[in-house]
């Protein structure tokens, strides 16, 4: 199982990472956005330090207050339910 979850976190967080960089791509050649619920979606799927580090590495949705608040929050309610399962599961 935790093999599984590695490979699950693996892939979407390089996902996530990509894109914010394809979203920002297209928004600098006026190409069709990937919606901002597709990126937060995959935020909430795992991929949120993926997202976190797009978003910083591609100076993308910078100044949203949903990304700019809500990546982060995002993350720490992750690594609370991480660590909350890591606890309790020893």
């Amino acid at each position: 199982m935790i093999k599984f979850i590695a490979a699950w976190l693996l892939v979407i967080n390089v996902v996530s990472f990509a894109m914010f960089g394809m979203d920002k791509w297209k928004a600098k050649h006026k190409k069709y956005r990937i919606p901002e619920s597709t990126l937060l979606l995959l935020a909430v799927l795992g991929g949120s330090v993926g997202a976190v580090c797009g978003m910083d590495f591609f100076r993308h949705k910078t100044l949203h207050k949903k990304f700019r608040l809500g990546l982060p929050l995002i993350l720490a309610v992750q690594v609370l339910l991480a660590a909350g399962w890591l606890w309790y599961s020893r």
